[in-house]
């Protein structure tokens, strides 16, 4: 796992470091108080993720718009 600052990542980093930190909690193989560090990193990568997508879908947005298209977006599901 890395140590990178969550907010240096990309969507895609943090996607990769949350299936690290789940992987690790599912299997049961750390410590009580490391499982509490991975569970709240976890958190932060997962809050990471939704805003990055939001981020995108703003930009995706504002395409449409200017194209003269609909607008509005479907979340994305499971964040």
């Amino acid at each position: 796992m890395t140590d990178k600052p969550i907010d240096a990542m990309s969507f895609e980093d943090a996607m990769a470091a949350l299936e690290q930190v789940v992987g690790a909690l599912e299997r049961g193989e750390v410590p009580l108080e490391q499982s509490i560090a991975l569970y709240e990193r976890g958190a932060k990568l997962k809050a990471h993720c939704a805003k990055k997508l939001a981020e995108a879908e703003e930009k995706v947005e504002l395409i449409r718009a200017q194209e003269g298209r609909a607008v509005g977006t479907t979340p994305a599901e499971g964040m």
